[in-house]
């Protein structure tokens, strides 16, 4: 029995996150996703794709605080029961609603809040097994958004608090849609990267070491190995998820600046396939 419909997952890019210029990115719409999904999935299964990652946009959901309006989501989800499609949801991929404070309490709650409401909608149009990722890279929205800046909620030097807020939000959650559907399967996915030393210094060497396990921590505060005042448990790492992009192995800096991407050609590139064995 495989876990999803088929080997290959089409992807609909869905960030909604505040960048830089304090515009908020809404890429469904921007890739007019929302306006066209049977289309779109028609196109993927003339490849035999039965299964896709989407964006649900809780800031349009939830535009005021406990009132919810699903309809922007509805017609996906009857779109992928009707047409067999096999839906992996993304809950928070960066974004979240106006005047929210991710580092306090009410963030976790009504995060939590949030899951639960959708997945009573999601079982009242489909008998099928859930598939939900809460919070997509919680280690690229902790680095970004708290550690350096480049995106909300633009604090520094806060990435390591984010990312310990971010998995408790992720644990309530979990609990919440479980309480609505204990079928509920959750993909948690990471960044998956590689930092080496420029020279052969010790030092460096074990900071770049140090920094590239760094990809592990969200895994290991939700399984309950690191941090187990959060909350985590074995239960909850359930399957994980991996994102890798071209630029993801460069020459270590620092925990805050990342120096030129290693080229496939360099010696100290580690092969996608050789860091995959590396997560197992």
């Amino acid at each position: 029995m495989t876990l999803f419909k088929t080997f290959f997952i089409g992807g609909f890019e869905c960030a909604t996150h505040y960048a830089r210029h304090g515009r908020r990115l809404d890429l469904l719409a921007a890739t007019q996703h929302d306006r066209y999904a049977v289309k779109d999935y028609e196109r993927l299964q003339e490849y035999g794709i039965l299964t896709v990652r989407e964006g649900i946009r809780w800031h349009l959901i939830e535009s005021r605080p406990g009132q919810y309006e699903f309809d922007l989501v509805l017609s996906r989800i009857r779109a992928a029961r009707e047409m067999g499609m096999q839906v992996i949801w993304d809950l928070l991929h960066f974004g979240y609603p106006d005047g929210l404070d991710l580092f306090s309490p009410a963030f976790v709650r009504r995060f939590a809040a949030f899951a639960r409401e959708f997945m009573q909608v999601l079982k009242s149009e489909t008998d099928a097994v859930p598939f939900v990722t809460p919070i997509n890279e919680i280690s690229f929205l902790a680095y970004q958004g708290g550690e350096v800046g480049t995106i909300n909620p633009f604090t520094m030097g806060r990435g390591n608090e984010l990312k310990a807020q971010l998995v408790r939000a992720t644990l309530e959650s979990m609990e919440a849609m479980w309480d609505v559907a204990p079928e509920t399967r959750f993909v948690l996915v990471d960044p998956l990267f590689n930092a080496v030393a420029e020279d052969g210094d010790p030092g460096q060497v074990e900071r770049a070491r140090a920094y590239s396990h760094a990809r592990y921590q969200a895994w290991d505060m939700i399984a309950g190995d690191l941090h187990p005042e959060l909350g985590g448990a074995r239960k909850y790492l359930d399957i994980i998820g991996v994102d890798y992009y071209p630029w993801n192995q460069w020459i270590y800096v620092s925990d805050r600046e990342a120096g030129r991407s290693l080229g496939r050609e360099d010696p100290r590139h580690v092969p996608l396939h050789q860091l995959l064995a590396q997560v197992h």
